[in-house]
């Protein structure tokens, strides 16, 4: 996928015509990391934009006592940065790549032009940013009232809006992170995690393949644990 093919593909992008999205994507830069290699450290002062060409990234926090938090797994079309230029405070949270990964990044001073003279950027930004507060906040009801099982059912959840392809009504996850990012992300330890897993395809709810998970029937799936 070129340029602006991926950009048309990115929900904030997506309404501007073709020579708008010629121009963002000729003032863009392509980078790529390793797996495993930190993209943005938290408190670091940001300059830069990302959008997701390929690969995935984690998004983490440091709990007190030095756990890592997985705040949101991210995937292709998907973009990150932007809460730094905005209000020019430091990085909120540290960007790891999951995988190789390939970026495109836009300076912050690109960035904030762009948002000038495309105020359709600015009013989808502000959609995708209340949409990104509203999991936060399901999130944090999740840890603080759900059960384990419950808490693991709902990261699969969100890991399905966020990296999975539906067909008909069968979700598949391929590159599926391992099982300590998901205790990271549901509150849990890595063998709670492999017993629910075990549990959930004892009960033929998904099925596992490698690094390709599968939930068999989202609908249903998602009733249970939404």
């Amino acid at each position: 996928m070129n340029k602006t093919e991926l950009l048309r593909s990115v929900p904030i992008f997506s309404d501007l015509n073709q020579n708008d999205i010629n121009k963002i994507s000729e003032r863009m830069v392509s980078r790529t990391y390793d797996k495993g290699r930190v993209i943005l450290l938290e408190e670091a002062t940001g300059e830069t934009f990302f959008v997701i060409a390929g690969g995935s990234v984690k998004v983490t926090r440091l709990s007190d006592d030095g756990r890592e938090v997985i705040l949101a797994i991210l995937g292709e079309g998907d973009f990150f940065g932007e809460m730094s230029l905005l209000d020019g405070a430091g990085r909120s949270a540290n960007v790891i790549s999951l995988d190789n990964s390939e970026v495109l990044t836009l300076s912050r001073n690109d960035f904030l032009e762009i948002l000038e003279t495309y105020p359709k950027i600015a009013i989808s930004l502000l959609e995708e940013l209340t949409m990104r507060l509203r999991k936060s906040d399901q999130q944090i009801e999740s840890l603080s009232l759900s059960n384990v099982e419950h808490r693991i059912g709902m990261t699969l959840v969100r890991l399905s809006e966020e990296l999975g392809k539906i067909q008909n009504g069968k979700v598949r996850i391929v590159n599926f992170p391992f099982q300590q990012d998901i205790a990271n992300m549901a509150g849990t330890s890595r063998e709670t995690v492999s017993r629910t897993f075990t549990l959930f395809e004892e009960k033929g709810m998904i099925e596992k393949d490698g690094r390709t998970l599968a939930i068999n029937d989202y609908s249903a799936f998602c009733r249970l644990f939404s």
